[in-house]
């Protein structure tokens, strides 16, 4: 239902009859109706707190299970989102950034898309020891599966805090992290900030300037001094400078910012089609284990979709595109079924813009052509 667009309960009520959805479940058109809303509200305040760790362990094995072979190395991107509430839900809190009440989950995709954890938490950011707890659990569920790939860490300045850096070096993660820019940090890059202007204002023509600097460093808070890398950037809106921290070896401060850190950024578009086509934020049930279980699954749904898309060709649009291009183009398409003693058929309109893609899902998804 989600995947499909249908992220409501109470579109069960009308989807319960919809051949298409029976034939998603082995039921053939002419049988049983499906569950209707009623039986999706029983089935999301169903599961307890242990269940929910069991389920949250289980779509970690399904992470682990996505690859043809085990990795020598993952990246895990980790960040949070804010979710606004209208209601009495349990654990929503009041959020002065956003003036209103709401969740700010805890979500975790890998380099590759891949969805790989969520937690439902209140809208505040996360304390070290928080994630610090996080990570544990996640990792334990990963080296179950791999016990000797390399996993690297990478996140914005809100998971910048002793308890994590002390507990990725502790078990052998890699790391690379946004840190807030403070006046000790400052003074490191005072002539780097002053050069990369002068450079700006002697030809301001030629763009941006982008400098980069690396220094050891590390907080009073900190057990030990760390890598810090800064990148400071002057155009025509004036200066902008930022500052990552890492203890990976190799690499150069360009490299490490451009090529290594600035990749996180492609985890906001996974949150966007996770959060905003698959309606991950439908958090609407009073319980907050049932607004976990709804985190999963639209985490299901985001998994469905994820699937379609690497299906399709290596070098065409579909591959690339967003997940509510292609429920409009492949999943949203009117069809007429019809029941025969011996088989089903589906007559899709001959002016149907994306047969030939069709045909390709349908070719490399099997159990979908029975």
């Amino acid at each position: 239902m989600i995947a499909a667009g249908y992220e409501d309960g109470n579109d069960a009520n009308d989807l319960r009859v919809d051949p298409i959805f029976k034939m998603a479940h082995d039921l053939a058109p002419s049988e049983r109706e499906l569950c209707s809303q009623s039986t999706i509200s029983r089935l999301e305040n169903l599961p307890d707190v242990r269940a929910l760790l069991r389920m949250g362990r289980a779509m970690v094995d399904l992470y682990c299970a996505s690859f043809k072979q085990v990795p020598k190395r993952i990246v895990l991107d980790i960040d949070d989102t804010f979710d606004a509430v209208h209601g009495g839900q349990q654990l929503r809190l009041f959020n002065a950034h956003y003036d209103e009440y709401g969740f700010q989950p805890i979500v975790v995709f890998d380099g590759g898309g891949r969805f790989v954890a969520a937690v439902l938490r209140p809208a505040k950011r996360p304390k070290g020891t928080e994630v610090r707890a996080f990570l544990r659990r996640l990792l334990r569920a990963i080296r179950a599966n791999w016990p000797k790939t390399e996993i690297m860490l990478r996140a914005d300045s809100h998971y910048c805090c002793p308890e994590v850096l002390d507990w990725c070096r502790a078990n052998g993660l890699d790391y690379i992290l946004g840190v807030a820019p403070t006046a000790t940090l400052r003074a490191h890059i005072e002539t780097l900030e002053a050069s990369t202007k002068a450079c700006f204002e002697a030809a301001p023509k030629d763009g941006k300037v982008r400098r980069f600097k690396q220094f050891l460093d590390g907080a009073a808070s900190w057990s030990r001094v760390e890598r810090i890398v800064a990148r400071v950037e002057v155009g025509a809106e004036g200066h902008d400078t930022r500052f990552i921290v890492t203890n990976l070896k190799v690499g150069n401060a360009r490299v490490l910012y451009e090529d290594v850190y600035c990749r996180r950024g492609q985890a906001e578009n996974h949150i966007k089609s996770w959060k905003t086509h698959l309606a991950a934020d439908r958090t609407s049930c009073t319980k907050a284990t049932a607004n976990q279980l709804r985190l999963f699954l639209h985490a299901g749904a985001y998994w469905l979709m994820w699937g379609l898309r690497v299906s399709m060709p290596r070098r065409s649009m579909w591959r690339i595109a967003q997940f509510d291009t292609l429920r409009l183009r492949l999943i949203k398409v009117a069809a007429r079924v019809v029941e025969m003693k011996t088989m089903i058929k589906i007559h899709l309109p001959t002016s149907c813009t994306a047969q030939d893609v069709l045909r390709l899902a349908l070719g490399r998804i099997p159990h979908l052509v029975t």
